[in-house]
C-alpha cells in the first residue's frame, strides 16, 4: 500500500484492492459528495475536492448546460454519479458527466448501469493535481466518447478513438464549442461578475444568423 497526498486536493492511493472491498466502499458512502473513488484493476484512488476543484467543476457544468440550451440541444447532466464495469475492474465518479447524443437511450431512466446503459457522452475531468491513476484509460476501457480534462489553467478536450484518446480543437459532443472558448470563459469566470460572465457565455454560444 502507498499513500499520495496532493494539495490544494488531497489524494489517497491503495493498492492490492479487490473488487469487493470497492464496492464495500461505495456502498459505505453511497450519499456522499466526497470522498470520490476510482477503481482501475487493483487500485483505488480516494479524492477529496479542494474547493478550487469544486468551483471549476460547477462552472463547467454551468457552461455546458447553458451552451446546450441556447442550441436547443437536449442534455442530460449526471453529476458525480459512479459508473463501474466488473468484467473490465474499473470504476469511476466523473466530476461531471452529460448524455448528449445518446440521451434518447436513457429517457425515463435514472438507475444507470454499464451493463446495460450506454456511458456518457461527455466526462468532465478537474485536474488540478495528477491523478495516480490513468483515468483515461478507465474511460475509454468503458467507451466514454469525449472527455474534456482542465488542469486548472487550460482545458483539454479528446476524443476516443478505439480505447485511447487524441486530443480535438473543437468538440464533437457541442458543436463550436473549442478548447480555447472553454478556457477563455473559465478564466473570466474569476474576474467578471457572474451575470456578466452568462450573458458573454450566451453571447458566444448562441447561433449565429
Amino acid at each position: 500500500m502507498s499513500t499520495v497526498l496532493s494539495l490544494p486536493e488531497q489524494r489517497v492511493l491503495l493498492r492490492n484492492v479487490d473488487w469487493q472491498t470497492y464496492e464495500n466502499l461505495l456502498a459505505a458512502h453511497r450519499d456522499s459528495a466526497a470522498p470520490r473513488f476510482t477503481y482501475d484493476r487493483g487500485s483505488l484512488e480516494i479524492m477529496s475536492p479542494s474547493a478550487e476543484h469544486e468551483e471549476a467543476k460547477d462552472t463547467i457544468t454551468l457552461l455546458v448546460n447553458a451552451w446546450a440550451e441556447e442550441n436547443e440541444i437536449d442534455i442530460r447532466s449526471f453529476g458525480s454519479t459512479t459508473f463501474r464495469r466488473e468484467d473490465l475492474a474499473r470504476g469511476f465518479e466523473p466530476d461531471a458527466c452529460f448524455y448528449i447524443q445518446s440521451v434518447d437511450l436513457i429517457k425515463g431512466r435514472s438507475d444507470l448501469s454499464l451493463a446495460v446503459d450506454p456511458p456518457p457522452d461527455l466526462v468532465i475531468e478537474i485536474d488540478i493535481t495528477s491523478s495516480s491513476i490513468n483515468k483515461l484509460s478507465i474511460f475509454g476501457h468503458v467507451g466514454v466518447p469525449e472527455v474534456w480534462r482542465f488542469d486548472g489553467e487550460q482545458l483539454g478536450i479528446f476524443r476516443l478513438d478505439g480505447k485511447t484518446y487524441s486530443p480535438r480543437v473543437e468538440s464533437i459532443c457541442l458543436p463550436g464549442i473549442t478548447e480555447g472558448v472553454v478556457s477563455s470563459l473559465l478564466q473570466d469566470s474569476h474576474k467578471m461578475r457572474r451575470p456578466d460572465w452568462l450573458r458573454r457565455l450566451r453571447s458566444l454560444a448562441r447561433p449565429k444568423p
